[in-house]
């Protein structure tokens, strides 16, 4: 079969999987503290079905795939999706987590064929995780990060969400934990998909960065799994310090992945409203015909702007970022 390549020459070998649209945190930049309408077991994709779709996606020259939620890790069985794909031929599998089930799980996973794990942390402030999150699991993650160390689920990387007013006072917090730590702490420029959605909260990886360099010497880095990000070290370092700038200077021109929703569509873009939906058959050719479909429709750029009002179908927990 022909590799997937779109219209700007771009060649798609990375698929990430959302697995259910349910989480156990409320984060303030995310969900709405109630939460969002559960779509319910029959809504959303079947192990089985994941599977069927990744084995094709191998056969048009799928190479990594990444388990995002929602929080995937609520749910049950994931070890055994993760087994099944690992005997699919990718060179990695990979998940995005928020580490709070993680040291309960992160055994079974790695056992599984985990590869590694991005974890979800906004702060290193217990109270102001707490008024993130909507919830009390500052401890877990902790025992979690740790967890994915000790297990080598490495590089083990930390996302971190740079809203101005919130946590950026802790930037220096979490560049000290890169030296403590072979950790490798990676600032994401606040974007407007989600709730709450505010300019003035947005805070640029380019004055982040200057923000650093007045106080450290600052190396390029290159790290397994670099993807958009740009890393570097600082002295005597264990781990790193990356930068996902999406807004400010979008790495769209390289950009090599699909989205499969929970809910059985392809999306071809983060910051757009374009999906294609896989025939209920699920039919090796209807999944073909939904990838080719996607990748025809990506677009060069997303749509991401806080300088207009764009209404987006879906939610970051929605999509898995």
């Amino acid at each position: 079969m022909k590799e997937l390549i779109d219209r700007y020459e771009r060649k798609i070998n990375y698929l990430r999987i959302s697995v259910t649209d349910r989480c156990n945190l409320r984060c303030i930049y995310c969900m709405p503290e109630d939460g969002i309408d559960d779509k319910g077991h029959s809504k959303i994709l079947s192990y089985e079905d994941i599977i069927k779709i990744v084995r094709t996606g191998v056969k048009l020259g799928i190479k990594k795939v990444r388990i995002t939620g929602g929080e995937p890790l609520v749910r049950k069985g994931l070890d055994s999706l993760i087994y099944a794909l690992s005997k699919l031929g990718l060179e990695e599998i990979t998940m995005t987590t928020n580490g709070v089930l993680l040291s309960k799980l992160g055994k079974k996973l790695k056992e599984s064929g985990l590869d590694r794990v991005n974890i979800s942390l906004d702060t290193l402030n217990k109270k102001n995780y707490e008024r993130i999150t909507r919830r009390d699991h500052f401890d877990d993650v902790k025992a979690g990060i740790e967890t994915a160390l000790k297990l080598e689920l490495s590089p083990v990387k930390i996302n971190v969400v740079v809203i101005k007013g919130f946590n950026d006072n802790e930037i220096d917090d979490f560049v000290e934990l890169s030296r403590r730590k072979n950790l490798h702490i990676r600032f994401i420029e606040y974007m407007p998909l989600g709730f709450d959605i505010s300019k003035e909260k947005f805070y640029s990886s380019e004055k982040i960065k200057e923000y650093i360099s007045e106080k450290y010497n600052l190396y390029s880095a290159q790290i397994e799994g670099s993807g958009p990000a740009k890393y570097y070290k600082v002295e005597e370092a264990k781990g790193s310090i990356g930068f996902i700038s999406a807004i400010s200077n979008n790495f769209c021109a390289n950009c090599n992945r699909l989205r499969l929703t929970a809910d059985g569509k392809i999306k071809p873009c983060l910051g757009n409203n374009i999906e294609v939906k896989i025939a209920d058959r699920m039919s090796e050719d209807d999944i073909i015909n939904a990838y080719k479909k996607a990748v025809e429709l990506k677009p060069v750029s997303h749509n991401l702007n806080f300088n207009h009002n764009s209404n987006f179908c879906r939610s970051m927990s929605q999509i898995g970022g």
